[in-house]
């Protein structure tokens, strides 16, 4: 018999690292990552999920008599339903088999029933009309007879331009000068005739965004425009190089910084439509500021501005340069004088909607005589009734420790505010929304969606119905036509999550745990992999965005693609986290200025510290082995993690951070670090948060990437860090996206690399080479 040429202990070494290996890598007993897992981790990125998930949504398109049509994704393809409150009845919008079959042999092309060529529709003549685009065509179909032709448009609308309420007029930009193009006839007409370089009209340069839509609003009755003369001239440029054959091309564009001296601003006017005579506002020129996060428009209306409904009053707020006073004006678009009505200031910062991307929370009502105003100045987000002709407090609408979050409708007819909240009924997660009524003078607030869920609602233009989608993170989405009372009129939708639950998605499990100060609730969700393992030990990765303005978690209604495709890298054999953390919104106001002006703080310790606890609950949680990834905000705050918490965290995948607020947006920094002040030692109020400056704490693992042609957040931040890690010769890596922009982080390969990364460097075993992700 052949000996053993190993030495006598060797072959118990072996079984002991052998036992080891598998009690840290569960249900696994090689050192590697097969194509299967990846395969499995896979069918669970976003693109592949929600197309599993039929009924979920049912965003309304309103139409005459409160009706509204939606596109509803089931089994076989898309459907359209329409919906006729009055009625009480929910239908196919069409008879899909026929209009394809029509629309097929008039457009001598094949369609299927479920797969038609277009996303949204019209209905003319009351119905009886349907209006179609697609092939470069519009096509109309009798729906009593189901013929349809197909008609070139007479006109072909300017690009980028926004759509006058009565649809009849497009404005939009042409060399810095304000255009509006007649679509009956076709027609063009120059609005203004001054426009410069850096120096034009309704012009969309925020810096850190761009566009050629114009930024105005249009009057109700279509014949004024509100908008702006925008001053860049001398503002600092920004530069980045496009890779292209032969030379790489030079882009450059105004782009304003904390502490700038020259800086975008504001000149607003009226441009009555009908006769061209602009009107230039009798106030000084603005800066480029919303009184809510982020950008100064919302879909395509400029934001902070509001027309009275006869035309005859113009409203809008003045928000500083450093976010902290606000001044409610009025102005009459024929002369352009101005009064300011109400004033507010705040020691760190003034919101007038505490979600990201919200309408500002204020209303002019009564004919110009009243506002409905918001303010979070008791540390809660509540409304407040003021008189206009002088500034004078009528009565506080709501309060208590909650928040309002949306104002939705005013019905002045009957005295009834309509608005979302946050907070309000006890026992439940602090995050769901619900729908609540009020009387103008604050009495009889009323919840109007009882269910223990978050509540995703669309008013009805004439505020008479609301459309409600409910649901929690593990729970399907039901879609219900609500009454001004909160009476259900008809269930839309039920969603059916049958397909996805086939394939072994889990849901999320929400937790709470607490912050760094040992009693405020924290609440966050975990996720596992689908043959997760009680008795196995698993390492832990935190998904991080920090806000301000939002936060990691984001949504507590049910989602098919979480952010970060956290369920996807949970697949992998991880455990992933998401958590709240203080200076994070819609909690109170000392919750979401937690560390105003220390924006390197990030929630960190609270990050910290959660996955501390869920670790003492839960032996499987392997915290010897913590990573933290994220994008944008989210790279920023996994780079600060690595470098400030270098015992705790062993890996950090960070995308696109902005690892330096100084190099980053004006209107980012100045909100939640504040103005930059410079000190005697040569530092200044940025100096803190920058995170170049502590690259030589680097222990662990640090995968870098960026975009080459990122305009939002620049490469200039994290070449910064690349820098400072060669200066103190740290090893880390990078990724390099060339001509990619800001969203790179969910292209495939991007996702790919993370998931090699975490594999090899936190789980300590090797992925499968060069897998290829495939995008639908």
């Amino acid at each position: 018999m052949k000996r053993s040429s190993l030495p006598p202990l060797l072959p118990l070494y072996l079984a002991a690292s052998a036992a080891i290996f598998l009690l840290a890598f569960p249900q696994r007993g090689e050192a590697q990552l097969t194509e299967a897992d990846y395969a499995r981790a896979e069918q669970f990125l976003s693109w592949n999920t929600t197309s599993l998930v039929y009924g979920a949504t049912a965003g309304a398109n309103w139409t005459e008599g409160d009706r509204f049509w939606y596109r509803n994704r089931i089994r076989p393809g898309h459907e359209f339903v329409l919906v006729d409150p009055q009625r009480g009845t929910r239908s196919p919008a069409f008879d899909h088999a026929r209009l394809a079959a029509s629309l097929s042999q008039a457009a001598d092309t094949a369609l299927t029933p479920h797969r038609l060529p277009f996303r949204t529709m019209e209905l003319l003549d009351e119905g009886a009309t349907l209006l179609v685009r697609f092939s470069g065509k519009e096509w109309r179909c009798v729906l009593a007879t189901y013929e349809c032709r197909g008609l070139e448009p007479r006109v072909q609308p300017v690009a980028n331009g926004i759509r006058s309420p009565d649809g009849q007029k497009i404005a939009f930009i042409r060399d810095h000068d304000l255009w509006v193009q007649e679509l009956e006839t076709g027609e063009e007409r120059q609005l203004t005739s001054d426009g410069l370089p850096g120096y034009g009209y309704a012009t969309d340069s925020q810096g850190w965004r761009r566009t050629d839509r114009p930024v105005l609003l249009w009057s109700p009755d279509s014949r004024s425009i509100a908008t702006f003369r925008l001053d860049e001239r001398g503002v600092e440029k920004m530069h980045l190089l496009e890779t292209a054959e032969p030379r790489p091309i030079l882009h450059s564009w105004a782009y304003a910084l904390p502490g700038d001296t020259i800086v975008p601003m504001l000149e607003r006017i009226v441009v009555h439509v009908d006769d061209g005579n602009l009107v230039r506002l009798q106030v000084e020129p603005d800066h480029q500021r919303t009184s809510s996060c982020c950008g100064l428009t919302r879909a395509d209306a400029w934001a902070d501005v509001e027309w009275s409904a006869d035309a005859g009053l113009l409203a809008f707020v003045s928000t500083s340069r450093d976010y902290k006073e606000v001044k409610l004006r009025l102005t009459d678009p024929l002369s352009g004088e101005v009064r300011t009505v109400l004033e507010e200031r705040s020691p760190t910062f003034f919101e007038s909607n505490i979600r990201s991307g919200g309408v500002p929370n204020w209303r002019v009502i009564a004919g110009g005589r009243e506002a409905i105003w918001f303010s979070q100045r008791d540390g809660w987000g509540h409304l407040y009734r003021y008189a206009t002709a002088d500034g004078t407090l009528l009565n506080r609408i709501t309060s208590g420790p909650w928040n309002v979050l949306d104002l939705l409708h005013v019905d002045e007819d009957e005295g009834w505010i309509y608005f979302t909240a946050v907070g309000r009924e006890e026992g439940r997660n602090p995050y769901y929304r619900h729908l609540y009524r009020v009387r103008v003078d604050g009495s009889r607030l009323t919840l109007l969606t009882p269910e223990n869920a978050d509540h995703t609602v669309q008013p009805a233009p004439s505020g008479r119905y609301f459309l409600d989608t409910y649901s929690t993170v593990d729970t399907a989405p039901v879609t219900v036509l609500r009454a001004r009372d909160g009476r259900v009129v008809l269930t839309v939708e039920t969603a059916d999550l049958s397909d996805l639950l086939a394939t072994g998605y889990p849901f999320p499990e929400p937790f709470v745990v607490k912050a760094r100060d040992g009693e405020t609730d924290l609440y966050g969700l975990m996720y596992l992999p689908s043959h997760f393992d009680p008795e196995g030990r698993y390492p832990i990765i935190n998904y991080i965005y920090p806000g301000p303005q939002t936060g990691s978690v984001t949504s507590r209604s049910f989602s098919a693609a979480p952010r970060g495709q956290a369920q996807a890298l949970a697949e992998l054999g991880f455990v992933v986290v998401q958590i709240d953390a203080l200076g994070s919104p819609l909690r109170s106001k000392a919750f979401h200025t937690a560390w105003y002006g220390d924006m390197a703080d990030n929630g960190l310790e609270d990050q910290v510290v959660g996955m501390q606890q869920l670790a003492r609950r839960h032996s499987f949680i392997d915290l010897d082995r913590a990573g933290i990834y994220g994008h944008s905000g989210g790279g920023f705050a996994s780079t600060a993690a690595i470098l400030r918490f270098p015992d705790f965290f062993k890996v950090a995948v960070s995308g696109a951070g902005n690892h330096d607020n100084q190099g980053y947006t004006y209107y980012w920094g100045e909100r939640y670090q504040g103005l930059l002040e410079e000190y005697p030692d040569g530092t200044d109020s940025y100096t803190s948060q920058a995170n170049h400056l502590l690259a030589e704490r680097l222990k662990g693992k640090l995968l870098l990437t960026w975009g080459t042609m990122d305009a939002n957040v620049h490469p200039n931040m994290t070449l910064l860090v690349v820098n400072e890690l060669m200066r103190h010769n740290q090893d880390f890596d990078m990724v390099v996206f060339p001509n990619r922009g800001h969203g790179y982080g969910s292209e495939p390969y991007a996702i790919r690399r993370t998931w090699d990364y975490f594999a090899r460097h936190l789980m300590g075993v090797e992925p499968p080479a060069g897998y290829e992700i495939r995008r639908r």
